[in-house]
């Protein structure tokens, strides 16, 4: 078989196996369904983000006695959550962006699975395995220009998808799990500053019993032991939560940006490699 023969085959096959993905759909569904977990995680995160940085905006003027009846120390929350309250807005911006990328991912998805798409494809791909075999286009321009054609008809509809599909299995390969730990130990911090919250409120006022005001002073003087301890719980944590928000930002950057970006690059090198060996056959 002559090395002119074998290209022929090669992408004759290449022709037929992307009308056949295309037709089919299968790429398409794929690519929707690792965009929509990736969407869900995202919006999972956001969330997070966005109702962390509402508690912290409630505990900034929250004081919090140590002793009962606020003899003794009071300690404010918003000077142990200084540290991470600049940050958390920060980070509800970046989760915005990467929300809205994976969403826009989610569009072009239904873009690239377009019926028009798909013909243009299936007549592309027709026209280059014509001027492949029949003898009055199987010359140099011609067959150079139709296979031109089939690789960015192939670009067009399959890149968005194998760019969704492969960000995402290496996503899930080496990342899903600790973004899922750092999301749910800021949903631990967001619920612990939200108890503080409700604990610092003021109790209302209510006609009580001598033994109904006997039962909630006990209860306060019981509870006055556990402010120092919860307070130095939260400082590890919101020590913890600037560590997990920090690798939550690279962990969706680099999902969303960076890993796009290289398999972008790389599915373009691929095509003009092969463009480049078309105009040699």
């Amino acid at each position: 078989m002559t090395r002119t023969l074998r290209h022929k085959l090669l992408w004759t096959l290449v022709a037929v196996l992307a009308v056949v993905a295309a037709l089919s759909g299968v790429v398409d569904e794929l690519g929707q369904q690792h965009a929509t977990r990736a969407f869900q995680r995202a919006l999972v995160t956001f969330a997070v983000a966005r109702t962390l940085n509402g508690v912290i905006s409630v505990a900034q003027g929250t004081e919090l006695a140590i002793e009962p009846g606020g003899v003794g120390m009071v300690f404010s929350l918003g000077q142990i959550l200084d540290p991470i309250n600049d940050l958390v807005e920060r980070f509800s911006t970046v989760m915005l962006v990467a929300t809205s990328s994976i969403g826009l991912q989610t569009v072009l998805l239904s873009i690239t699975a377009w019926w028009g798409t798909t013909l243009a494809l299936t007549i592309f791909a027709g026209y280059a395995v014509i001027a492949l075999w029949w003898k009055r286009l199987n010359s140099g321009e011609p067959r150079s220009l139709a296979v031109r054609l089939l690789l960015i008809a192939l670009f067009v509809r399959f890149a968005v998808p194998l760019l969704v599909i492969g960000t995402n299995l290496v996503f899930d390969t080496f990342l899903v799990a600790d973004q899922v730990a750092a999301t749910t130990a800021l949903e631990t911090t967001r619920d612990q500053i939200e108890q503080l919250n409700e604990e610092s409120r003021p109790p209302m006022l209510e006609d009580q019993s001598l033994v109904d005001r006997l039962s909630s002073m006990l209860d306060e003087s019981l509870a006055s032991v556990n402010p120092r301890e919860q307070l130095d719980r939260l400082r590890a944590r919101v020590s913890d939560s600037v560590e997990q928000i920090i690798d939550l930002i690279v962990m969706f950057v680099f999902q969303t940006i960076i890993l796009p970006l290289v398999f972008l690059w790389l599915v373009i090198q691929l095509l003009k490699s092969l463009g480049e060996r078309a105009t040699r056959l």
